[in-house]
């Protein structure tokens, strides 16, 4: 165990940034942020994506001084943990980083090892109450997590798989065009509530639409979707409903394109990380994408976040900008002030009552589960520079028109969640 966390301490001695995210000198203990995810692997390039956007907004906090509390400000600090993506290899890290002094874990980029975390982080609390942490998801969907799996301890950021489905279907159900629907995933729980939610809502909003195809395929593992996009071919299917991610949305619609499929694929991530490119031309009006936030959101505020974020990270490669992280940092920063302290409980609480409103996007917890109410929206993709798609996604020439905006009450969905807490 000494040999291991030695090599994970040694992969950890040079930050990506350096010394372009170099953090201002404060001569106080920093406060300790470990990123717990998967920067190598299949999901490799969406680890590296969030770390962006956490260290972006990390160093802002520390460019105003840190977080205040009584005996002085405060550094947050932010160091990487690779997960691999995997469970095991999360729950190894999570010990590394307790014991490297890490007060606040983040995640998200899946919710099978959030669920694990969860579990880990409760049984640690109970067990040393002295080394308490926090966790705080930005991207783990799976909608167990804040209802029948919720912890005290939990906090997510991002809108559950259901609520981002329910916001898909304000889209879909106006979608006359769409007659029939092949629901596609992948084969964990977070894949599989997604499908299960739509066949759900199909029922209650557009009954009339056909499920010509339901299928489940392993996470990160396919290599060649061929075999899939001949299925939803010969389906005759409208439109395809998934929510993969990463290479396993990619490389999907790069099959469904070369097989010659002509209908809409309304996702939960078609937006970035590679989509736009793969389909190109194919996919102007056809590729639908919901999001807590749009780089085409119509106001001045989220334009100058955007460009604010493109003149840090310049490379069209690092075009992947999360709003929902950077509102996290900045509702933990808000409630360690508030509580006065880094002490968990007393952050939890303070979180609880956490409402940040950070260039135009506003959010705020909901105590009863720990889940996040804000915005959603849905957008269109279309070829950079017609009417609405000003900004195009990782120098691809396409970007996302906003078709549809819902505020935090309409995309508000109730909880099951039945707390236990220690306040």
């Amino acid at each position: 165990m000494k040999i291991q966390r030695r090599q994970v301490l040694k992969s950890l001695g040079a930050t990506l940034f350096a010394p372009a995210l170099a953090w201002p000198q404060v001569a106080a203990v920093p406060v300790r942020i470990a990123m717990i995810e998967g920067l190598s692997g299949g999901n490799a390039n969406g680890g590296e994506a969030v770390l962006r956007n956490l260290a972006w907004a990390v160093e802002r906090v520390n460019a105003r001084g840190g977080v205040k509390l009584a005996g002085g400000a405060r550094p947050l600090v932010l160091t990487r943990y690779d997960s691999k993506g995997q469970i095991e290899e999360a729950l190894s890290t999570l010990r590394s980083a307790i014991d490297d002094g890490a007060q606040f874990i983040v995640q998200g980029n899946s919710s099978a090892v959030a669920a694990a975390l969860i579990d880990a982080v409760s049984k640690h609390n109970e067990r040393e109450p002295q080394r308490r942490v926090v966790f705080l998801n930005y991207s783990a969907v799976d909608p167990a997590l804040t209802n029948e799996r919720c912890s005290f301890w939990h906090f997510r950021f991002d809108a559950h798989s259901d609520m981002r489905m329910a916001a898909l279907m304000q889209v879909l159900k106006d979608d006359r065009s769409v007659r029939s629907a092949y629901l596609i995933g992948q084969d964990y729980s977070f894949g599989q509530s997604v499908l299960r939610e739509a066949r759900r809502q199909l029922g209650v909003q557009r009954p009339d639409v056909h499920i010509v195809g339901d299928e489940l395929h392993p996470l990160l593992r396919v290599k060649d979707f061929a075999p899939y996009a001949a299925k939803i071919k010969a389906s005759g299917a409208d439109a395809v409903i998934t929510g993969n991610f990463s290479n396993d949305l990619t490389l999907l619609v790069k099959a469904a394109r070369e097989a010659g499929f002509e209908g809409k694929f309304y996702t939960f991530y078609g937006n970035a990380l590679g989509a736009p490119a793969a389909i190109g031309d194919a996919g102007t009006g056809r590729i639908v994408a919901v999001a807590d936030w749009l780089p085409n959101v119509p106001t001045p505020q989220s334009e100058a976040f955007y460009q604010s974020f493109r003149q840090r990270f310049p490379n069209p490669a690092d075009d992947y900008v999360h709003m929902r992280m950077h509102l996290m940092i900045e509702a933990l920063a808000q409630a360690i002030e508030k509580a006065g302290s880094t002490e968990a409980v007393p952050v939890v609480l303070a979180l609880e009552k956490a409402s940040v409103n950070f260039h135009g996007q506003r959010g705020a917890m909901r105590a009863a589960d720990h889940q996040f109410q804000q915005s959603l929206v849905v957008g269109v993709m279309d070829r950079q520079g017609s009417p609405g798609v000003k900004f195009d996604v990782e120098g691809s020439g396409f970007g996302f028109r906003v078709i549809r905006q819902l505020g935090p009450a309409q995309a508000e969905l109730p909880t099951s969640c039945k707390m236990v807490r220690f306040d």
